[in-house]
C-alpha cells in the first residue's frame, strides 16, 4: 500500500533531513540505516548490478521501518523507473540530467496521468486490489518524489527551466562528475565547481524547489544551513563502512 512520503512532507515544511547513498545492496544494510536514524536512502542501480529480488527486499525493509526509499536510475528510462516504483520505491533519482527534455521524460515516466504517462499495474502497491485504482493513482502521484541530479554544465544551464516543471521535487548535486566535466578531474572542492553548486542551490531556492547538498567537509554543513538548505546526502555507505572497518582494525592492532 502507498505510505506517506515523510521526506516529501519534511522538505515541503523546510525541516532538516539526512539521507545516504546505498552501494552495498542488502535488506539488512537498509534496515541498519533506519535504526541509525537516517531519513532516507537512495538505492543505487546506476553503477551497480542489482537483481530485482534484492531491490524489492531492500525497498520493503526500508518502508517497514519508515525509512523513505528512493531508487537511482542511470537515465529517464520509463521501464527502469516503472519497475522501481512498482517495487514500492517512494521516489526516483535520475542521474546526469542534462536538458529540459530529459527532465520532462523523467516526469512522464514517474507519474500517472494527467501529470505523466506511467503505466498502471496492480500488486502490492494497491494491496492486491484492496485500494481502488483511482484512489491509488491519485495517492501515488501525491506521494512519489522525483529528484534530478545535475552533474554537468549542460544540466546547470537548463536548471532554471527544469525547476519550473510540475513534478520535479528536488535537485541533487553531483560535484564529482561536475568537476570531471569542467576539467578539474576529481577536485570536487575546486572553487569553480563549488561556485556552480551554489548556483544550483540559488536557482532551487528562487523556484521553491528542494536542493539536496552533499557536505564533504565539516564546515560545508554549516555553510549550507546558512544558505537555507535543509536536505543533505551524508555520503555513500561503501566509503563509510570501509573507513569504519579500517579504523576498527587499526585501533584493535594498536591496543
Amino acid at each position: 500500500m502507498i505510505k506517506a512520503n515523510l521526506v516529501k512532507q519534511k522538505t515541503a515544511a523546510k525541516q532538516e533531513v539526512f539521507g545516504i547513498l546505498n552501494s552495498v545492496p542488502s535488506a539488512v544494510i537498509t534496515e541498519m540505516f533506519a535504526y541509525a536514524g537516517y531519513d532516507f536512502v537512495i538505492l543505487d542501480t546506476e553503477h551497480l548490478f542489482v537483481t530485482p529480488e534484492t531491490l524489492e527486499h531492500a525497498v520493503s525493509a526500508a518502508k517497514g521501518l519508515n525509512l523513505t526509499v528512493f531508487v537511482r536510475v542511470a537515465h529517464a528510462c520509463p521501464a527502469a523507473i516503472g519497475r522501481a516504483l512498482d517495487a514500492g520505491a517512494q521516489g526516483i533519482v535520475v542521474a546526469r540530467v542534462s536538458s529540459l527534455q530529459e527532465a520532462q521524460a523523467a516526469v512522464q515516466a514517474s507519474y500517472y496521468p494527467p501529470l505523466g504517462r506511467r503505466g498502471i499495474t496492480g500488486g502490492k502497491n494497491t494491496g492486491f486490489g484492496i485500494l481502488p485504482l483511482s484512489e491509488y493513482i491519485s495517492t501515488a502521484n501525491q506521494q512519489i518524489m522525483l529528484t534530478l541530479m545535475i552533474e554537468n554544465l549542460e544540466g546547470l544551464s537548463a536548471l532554471p527551466e527544469i525547476v519550473q516543471l510540475a513534478g520535479v521535487d528536488m535537485i541533487l548535486e553531483g560535484a564529482l562528475d561536475l568537476s570531471l566535466a569542467m576539467g578539474h578531474q576529481a577536485d570536487f572542492n575546486h572553487p569553480e565547481v563549488q561556485q556552480n553548486i551554489e548556483q544550483m542551490a540559488l536557482i532551487c531556492r528562487q523556484a521553491d524547489v528542494a536542493f539536496c547538498a552533499v557536505p564533504r567537509l565539516p564546515q560545508q554543513l554549516s555553510m549550507w544551513r546558512e544558505r537555507g538548505v535543509h536536505t543533505f546526502l551524508a555520503g555513500e555507505d561503501r566509503g563509510v563502512m570501509f573507513k569504519a572497518l579500517k579504523n576498527h582494525l587499526s585501533q584493535l592492532k594498536n591496543n
